[in-house]
């Protein structure tokens, strides 16, 4: 629901983040009593502590930063910390994606290599696809079900 949010309306609903935490909490409760409980609350500080200070510097939307913080709630706080690893991955390569499909690789490859020899940050301009942003709960989307995956993998029932 986030992804189709994100996709339509470039925002991702509080009522959804806030529905989604106290499921993913509850749920760490049940399975786990206090204890799971407190993994999922260490889950949530994890990747809301990962993913804030891309808010901070602007690279970010607070809304993808609530929605990583949800999917932290749902995981043990180890498997937050690789859903929140592979997130990044992801939102990397999907930069990456975007800007090689819009044909402007060797443009932003230009303007970081200004940025090496310059030593100083130099903003997209306004006609680069590198300054516009995207929706990264589609990141965080493959991000999360790369942590399943490999969790299931690694506890032997993936496969």
């Amino acid at each position: 629901m986030a992804v189709v949010s994100d996709l339509l309306h470039h925002r991702i609903s509080n009522t959804l983040i806030l529905l989604g935490l106290a499921l993913g909490l509850a749920g760490q409760l049940y399975s786990g009593g206090v204890s799971g409980l407190g993994d999922g609350l260490l889950g949530l500080l994890i990747c809301f502590a990962l993913f804030l200070p891309m808010y901070a510097m602007g690279g970010m939307a607070a809304g993808d930063v609530k929605l990583m913080a949800m999917v932290g709630s749902f995981l043990p706080f180890h498997y937050a910390l690789w859903a929140a690893l592979f997130s990044l991955i992801a939102g990397g390569m999907c930069g990456f994606l975007i800007v090689l499909i819009r044909g402007q690789l060797f443009k932003t490859l230009g303007r970081y290599w200004l940025i090496l020899r310059a030593q100083a940050y130099l903003a997209p301009t306004s006609d680069e696809v590198a300054g516009k942003p995207f929706p990264y709960s589609i990141a965080i989307l493959l991000g999360t079900l790369n942590t399943i995956h490999w969790q299931l993998f690694a506890s032997g029932l993936g496969g």
